[in-house]
């Protein structure tokens, strides 16, 4: 005994060219493809609004979509600000070794150890075991950025060590020499690899700025570079920390602004809350101390020493920014969900235009290859 089958239209069929079958007992009631669905779908592509809202950002029992960075804040972005300072340090060192700035040269090789120094410390304090940073030497991977940085601390260390104890002691000048110009070579790799080192992750306010963060810290680092050698050099000698003070300022501000505007989104987190409040101070400091350092920092040493202070709290807020809008960024789906949309949303788009023009040149191609054999064959 079979059951009876409800009493409602059958599924739609395509049918001949001008209509499409039912199932016979209701005419009527089901839409012919090509009548009443072309309408609708014409009314669609007029622009008419879908009747599902958009979803809101939430997650999961109200969970981010991305893990917090477990990184200490004071240990890791002290360790990005230390970086900075140490490679720009080096790079002021060698130019003033080479011009004969005896204290401006000593300042800054002193200053490049003991910001390095300092920074591995933060680095493995924050790893927990001395061990973790000598087994990321085990390996070379040339595609991984804590790799690379590993090695590069490990070449740069020992170099601003030789180069400041021989400055220190007056011993082996030819080695400590070389030493310098080995260091002042490595120098705006030290200051930058921070930078591609935190963007390679996939908190959003680190990765969408991974063009121009290196830039915004190489100019971060050799503003506070110079604002130690200001801050510690008389006023004559450091004609070449006021100069790099200004390139670091110029380059920093610029970088920063290009990399906030391409963002989008992503740069939200830089200009609201702590983040915010701390990029807004590195701006007004490192453009205060640069350009006080250059117009009254050659006659005043304590206008000198000033501007050396905001320039090196302007560097330490611009690491310390940058470190919180991306744990920020981490920490609210909004930031992982829009950017996601609006890639495919532009892919969308972009296979559309592909699709349309595909077609035209198809079907050209197509009309000139059908003339072209009919001339043959004629």
């Amino acid at each position: 005994m079979s059951t009876p089958e409800p009493n409602v239209p059958g599924p739609v069929t395509p049918g001949g060219p001008g209509g499409a079958e039912t199932d016979g007992e209701h005419p009527g009631r089901t839409a012919a493809t090509g009548q009443g669905g072309g309408r609708h779908r014409r009314r669609r592509r007029r622009g008419e609004r879908p009747v599902v809202p958009e979803a809101e950002f939430t997650s999961y029992y109200g969970m981010p979509i991305l893990n917090r960075p477990t990184w200490k804040t004071l240990d890791i972005a002290g360790y990005l600000f230390l970086g900075g300072l140490a490679g720009g340090s080096s790079l002021l060192a060698a130019g003033a070794h080479a011009t004969g700035r005896r204290v401006l040269a000593r300042s800054a090789k002193i200053g490049a150890l003991g910001a390095i120094s300092a920074s591995t410390v933060a680095l493995i304090h924050d790893l927990g075991r001395p061990g973790r940073f000598y087994n990321m030497l085990r390996v070379a991977k040339p595609t991984s950025p804590m790799s690379m940085g590993s090695w590069l601390l490990a070449a740069y260390g020992p170099l601003a060590g030789v180069s400041a104890v021989t400055e220190a002691t007056g011993l082996f000048r030819r080695s400590g020499a070389a030493a310098t110009a080995g260091a002042a070579v490595l120098g705006p790799a030290v200051a930058s690899y921070t930078a591609v080192l935190i963007a390679d992750t996939a908190v959003p306010s680190w990765h969408e700025g991974y063009r121009e963060l290196p830039f915004v810290f190489t100019g971060s680092g050799a503003a506070a570079a110079a604002g130690l050698g200001m801050l510690a050099a008389p006023v004559e000698q450091a004609g070449p920390a006021r100069r790099a003070a200004v390139f670091g300022a110029a380059l920093e501000l610029g970088a920063t602004a290009v990399m906030t505007r391409r963002m989008g989104l992503a740069a939200e987190p830089l200009e609201r809350g702590r983040p915010g409040a701390l990029m807004r101070a590195s701006k007004v400091l490192t453009a205060a101390g640069a350009a006080a350092g250059l117009l009254a920092g050659r006659r005043s040493r304590t206008a000198a020493a000033l501007s050396g202070v905001a320039l090196l709290a302007g560097s330490a807020a611009l690491r310390f920014g940058v470190f919180t809008a991306g744990v920020a960024s981490a920490e609210d789906p909004k930031y992982t969900v829009v950017p996601q949309r609006e890639r495919l949303r532009a892919r969308a788009r972009e296979r559309r235009r592909e699709h349309a023009g595909g077609g035209a040149d198809g079907t050209g191609s197509g009309e000139g290859t059908g003339s072209g054999d009919g001339g043959s064959a004629g």
